[in-house]
């Protein structure tokens, strides 16, 4: 009994010093799970806010800013100074001529619209092609003028949109449908680890051609726009801006690729646009991104082309060919910026240098895993499955497969990146393997260990086999 006594109290002793291990233990776990979720689950935190600030800002309650609107007659000063005071900032009045000339101002973009005075019938000219609730804010104010002065407003329409596009959005949805699948492509191409970085550029720019035709071609048959060809490479740039830019800024941004991608082209392109809310009616931030994002500009060059007979639309083509000539220079630097590392890596291998200077890693993206050093099943050809970077066989001094075998892939300077076992053919398979020179060890409890030394390339997967000799037995 007194033993007993003695083990029971040395099993609470023994629990006693647990304790504070064991709550140690807990406070690593909880900071472990607390860094995950914050590395997992920033993007849509990312993306939650900045849907609440960059569309629930500028869409809650569109006003007039500074909408241009030409004045036939010398009353123009005094209608200015009505509206102002009736709503500050709205609208800016400039004085034309006569009618002719405020109409003209209307059809050459030089204002949003145009008011001629007269007793009886004053005129208003609008153009629905700006958007249709900036038509009914112009039309609302300027009747309330008219009746003012005992008259009746007549409305006329400058630049009616096509048949099929009432509420002249339709090329908002036009653009938006080709600028979100174009930046998905990169992140799904992302995965591609068997594609090098010129057959993704290709297949970026062969996506933008048939998404440049088949949505011309769909909303011509809707009737959403006029029959204007010329639409088609105006889009195809556009296509190719978001494309090439977003991967062009992957190994720049890394895992933070997808929140700069998605607020360039998604939070902060949509809602400057002027497509779904005219941009003479959101908060200046946006007014202000409005003539440098490319989807804005797309859209102002469109309207140009189709309803306002070519007006400044080179000039908005030239701002989109310049964010396509940016994800050029992007794509390249990251090219010569992957090569000055590979040749780093070299140097430093050759001179046995103490510093590890490791290739680049793959970028990681919240939405869609990337490859990680894996090892994975060999011949393995099924859809949602990484392709192999490395695949090869052992086999004994005979040339039959030997399973079993153990296969270690390190970097360099000896850190582990996956470990395989061959199956019953004698082959294995890794994955993820990042670009850099790496040694491959195939080793068994009974025969020799033989060691290579490859160079993994992202698009060019390599194979090689072992042959391992038995181990000589001890004399």
């Amino acid at each position: 009994m007194a033993e007993n006594a003695e083990n029971a109290g040395n099993t609470a002793h023994a629990k006693g010093k647990a304790d504070p291990e064991s709550t140690g233990g807990g406070t690593s776990t909880l900071r472990a799970t607390v860094r995950t979720l914050a590395e997992t689950l920033w993007f849509p935190a990312f993306f939650f806010t900045g849907f609440l600030v960059c569309y629930l800002l500028p869409f809650h309650n569109p006003v007039p800013h500074h909408v241009e609107v030409a004045v036939a007659g010398p009353s123009a000063a005094q209608l200015e100074q009505a509206l102002e005071h009736k709503s500050p900032g709205a609208f800016d009045i400039h004085q034309v001529a006569d009618a002719r000339a405020a109409q003209d101002a209307v059809t050459d973009r030089e204002a949003t619209a145009a008011y001629v005075p007269d007793a009886e019938h004053p005129k208003l000219y609008v153009a629905k092609a700006d958007g249709y609730s900036l038509e009914s804010v112009l039309q609302k104010t300027f009747t309330g003028v008219a009746q003012q002065s005992g008259g009746r407003l007549q409305v006329h329409e400058a630049a009616p949109t096509a048949p099929g596009d009432g509420m002249g959005t339709g090329l908002f949805y036009l653009v938006l449908a080709c600028t979100i699948p174009s930046y998905v492509s990169v992140m799904m191409l992302l995965r591609a680890t068997t594609l090098g970085r010129r057959k993704k550029v290709v297949t970026l720019v062969s996506i933008g051609v048939v998404e440049s035709v088949v949505a011309f071609l769909v909303a011509r048959s809707m009737e959403v726009v006029p029959n204007e060809p010329l639409a088609i490479p105006l889009i195809f740039l556009m296509t190719q801006a978001v494309a090439l830019t977003s991967y062009g800024l992957v190994p720049f941004c890394k895992q933070f690729f997808p929140g700069v991608a998605m607020g360039l082209f998604v939070l902060l392109s949509m809602p400057s646009s002027g497509g779904a809310i005219p941009v003479q009616m959101v908060p200046g931030f946006f007014r202000a991104l409005h003539p440098i994002m490319p989807m804005g500009n797309l859209i102002e060059a469109l309207r140009g082309l189709f309803y306002f007979d070519g007006k400044d639309v080179w000039q908005h083509t030239l701002v989109i060919c310049a964010w396509v000539l940016a994800g050029v220079a992007l794509i390249a630097l990251g090219a010569w910026k992957e090569r000055r590392a590979a040749r780093k890596e070299a140097r430093a291998e050759e001179t046995a240098a103490a510093a590890e200077l490791s290739a680049e890693p793959p970028v990681e993206d919240p939405s869609f895993e990337l490859p990680r050093p894996s090892a994975v099943a060999p011949h393995s050809r099924r859809a949602g499955l990484h392709e192999p970077d490395l695949t090869g066989r052992v086999t004994d001094e005979h040339g039959r497969p030997l399973p079993g075998v153990a296969i270690t892939v390190t970097g360099t300077h000896g850190r582990e990146l996956v470990r395989a076992i061959t199956d019953q053919h004698g082959e294995y398979a890794a994955a993820g393997l990042p670009d850099q020179f790496v040694n491959v060890i195939a080793s068994s409890p009974d025969r020799l260990a033989a060691v290579a030394r490859l160079q993994i390339r992202d698009g060019h997967p390599i194979r090689h086999d072992f042959r391992l000799a038995p181990r000589p037995v001890p004399v």
